[in-house]
């Protein structure tokens, strides 16, 4: 029997302290946004964006039972068409165009230093936990899925922890 694992709360400290791919001082300048209303036990990763900072993104998520955040690069896209749709390699939910973004990661270490980076298609809004629990609707009408919430919870855990632990220099290609 699947057994879908509720995600630990994380403090602002603890995401600031563990930024993995960027220097300790940029990720001291990295804005958190307030924690308190955040319902921790419907995310998978906590994800977000501020506007004041565009073209980067933020990630944070338990790996091996440490807390690890990565920083993230994106693309603004200006022009997009609405009828070409994406879809989402976390959580495989189906959106227009600029609903789906190219997310970037610097790995960590020297792989890093050295210029390599890893990418995923995501979410725009970083919402994959609230689309697989059905918490969040998307506008595009979604493929047929045979899968369950708690599968579709378990699949979208193992492709974050998956990519989270390749940025680390931790885990391997599926």
């Amino acid at each position: 029997m699947l057994k879908v694992v509720e995600m630990e709360p994380l403090t602002s400290d603890q995401i600031a302290g563990s930024f993995v791919n960027c220097s300790k001082g940029r990720a001291q300048a990295i804005a958190i946004p307030d924690l308190s209303h955040v319902t921790w036990g419907q995310l998978d990763f906590f994800g977000w964006r501020n506007p004041r900072t565009p073209q980067r993104a933020w990630l944070a998520t338990w790996l091996d039972s440490e807390p690890v955040a990565l920083e993230l690069r994106y693309e603004q896209r200006s022009g997009t068409h609405t009828s070409r749709t994406a879809m989402c390699d976390f959580c495989l939910t189906v959106h227009s165009a600029g609903g789906v973004r190219l997310f970037a990661a610097t790995r960590a270490g020297a792989a890093g230093k050295s210029g390599n980076s890893l990418g995923k298609y995501m979410c725009a809004d970083l919402e994959c936990s609230r689309y697989v629990r059905g918490l969040k609707k998307p506008v595009r009408v979604q493929p047929q899925t045979t899968a369950t919430p708690d599968q579709r919870i378990a699949r979208l855990t193992k492709t974050v922890t998956g990519f989270v632990g390749q940025v680390c220099g931790r885990g391997t290609r599926d």
